[in-house]
């Protein structure tokens, strides 16, 4: 989440929240539970939030800045966490700040992977407690937030809840500024397991003195919880962010919109070296679903950030979502190369010119690599990719899966590879080099024995 007009969401905050609750079924064939709390709502949420941070008028006493020097901090945030990048579901995308308590999903998509579910922000009472504690809302969350995060619990899931680097959130709710260590011992003491942290209302100083006093506190509490930077890449965090945060957001915000994804991925791009297992970079939460884009390219923008190991948290109202939706959602494959041990994000390794027909790859374990033939041309083209753009010996022999059409192509010693791809669409594979299958089978036949 990023920047929003203040006049807008101060209209918005002060209506009456009234929210219903629906049961979602999918049709996916996997029998598990997932819990996202939001509320149903008919319209999308469709402002844009403001490219400047909102300014306001500060309380008196308010200091100008609370960041203590950078030689007191830990060396690194310590808590195991973010092997591979997130994968979950948040409320901002489709709900904006309609969130509360009540709704209960039925999906498959828990089995996938999707573990986080994720409050944004509008979840918080407008004003701490006389001993300065953070309050959930009593209207949306009469239950409480640790009520909350134990039937998340419950579930096997994790709950994520949200936070800003400022004195206010960009929804003007009360920000962790100056009440780092009173906010993470409260966290922890609710049982929250993921944090996202965002930029706004600030006192003016650099996000990199800011964000590690948040990192230090929630590494005092002993708890393991995800720590997500949202500081919009305006201060390049992927150049420092990796002894602070689990994530850091790379770029603004993400919209519905093609031309905002493309804008987006080339931003990511740029920091690919940058991230590794422990430390992802962040182009934004999916907005695969909401119905901006094309099926097509739903299937570009999921397959481009499960290839850069960008975290994957869902920002559709998944109880509307059709089959096609849902195929790319849980496409197990897909999600294999996201969540891919070596950790390693893939990155454009050639394009043709200005024709918009390129192509991605990146190395993957077991000496597999993944491709990704990207047309973003408005025309059906053919995109070639040579092994020699990955880095591969044109004598290598080769097997050839397609993640989308779930068909491998027999063993082959080939150079290179040909295909049609549709506009704004993709095309991805992994390489397997035969030898690495042989010994996986010997490996297999010797475990048999």
């Amino acid at each position: 989440m990023g920047r929003r007009s203040t006049a807008e969401l101060g209209d918005r905050m002060t209506k009456n929240v009234v929210v219903a609750m629906a049961n979602l079924r999918l049709v996916f064939g996997l029998l598990s539970s997932v819990l996202l709390v939001v509320s149903c709502v008919e319209d999308r949420h469709t402002a844009l939030r403001s490219p400047q941070t909102p300014r306001r008028q500060f309380p008196e006493g308010v200091p100008s800045s609370v960041a203590p020097l950078v030689s007191r901090h830990q060396l690194r945030l310590d808590n195991g966490l973010a092997s591979t990048p997130p994968m979950g579901w948040n409320s901002w995308n489709h709900f904006a700040c309609n969130v509360n308590e009540t709704v209960i999903f039925e999906t498959g998509l828990a089995a996938k992977g999707y573990k986080y579910i994720n409050l944004d922000d509008c979840w918080a009472a407008l004003q701490r407690d006389s001993q300065g504690n953070l309050l959930a809302r009593a209207t949306t969350f009469p239950s409480g937030i640790k009520a909350l995060a134990d039937y998340v619990h419950s579930k096997g899931l994790k709950l994520g809840i949200y936070s800003d680097a400022g004195y206010y959130t960009c929804a003007s709710q009360p920000g962790s500024l100056g009440h780092e260590t009173q906010d993470a011992q409260t966290f922890a003491s609710w049982e929250i397991d993921y944090l996202k942290y965002d930029n706004c209302f600030t006192d003016g100083t650099k996000p990199e003195y800011r964000y590690p006093v948040m990192r230090d506190a929630l590494n005092k509490t002993g708890r393991p919880i995800f720590f997500s930077m949202c500081e919009w890449g305006i201060d390049s965090p992927a150049t420092w962010a990796n002894n602070v945060g689990n994530s850091w957001r790379t770029t603004g915000d993400i919209t519905d919109d093609w031309n905002s994804m493309v804008g987006i991925v080339e931003l990511n791009n740029v920091w690919a070296d940058y991230a590794a297992p422990g430390g992802w970079n962040d182009p934004d939460m999916l907005e695969v679903g909401n119905g901006g884009m094309t099926v097509e390219e739903y299937r570009s923008h999921f397959s481009l950030w499960a290839l850069m190991k960008a975290p994957l948290l869902i920002g559709c109202d998944v109880r509307n979502i059709g089959a096609e939706i849902l195929e790319i959602l849980a496409n197990e494959e897909v999600i294999a190369v996201n969540q891919d041990p070596l950790g390693v994000q893939g990155k454009r390794v050639r394009m043709d010119g200005f024709s918009g027909l390129e192509v991605w790859s990146g190395p993957l374990s077991s000496g597999r690599v993944v491709l990704l033939l990207w047309n973003r041309s408005s025309e059906s083209a053919n995109i070639t990719a040579r092994w020699s753009d990955m880095g591969i010996p044109n004598d290598t022999l080769l097997t050839v899966r397609d993640l989308w059409k779930h068909e491998t192509i027999s063993e082959a010693e080939m150079y290179e590879i040909c295909q049609e791809v549709p506009s704004h669409g993709v095309k991805m594979f992994i390489l397997t080099p035969v030898s690495q299958i042989y010994l996986k089978r010997e490996s297999y036949s010797h475990k048999m024995d």
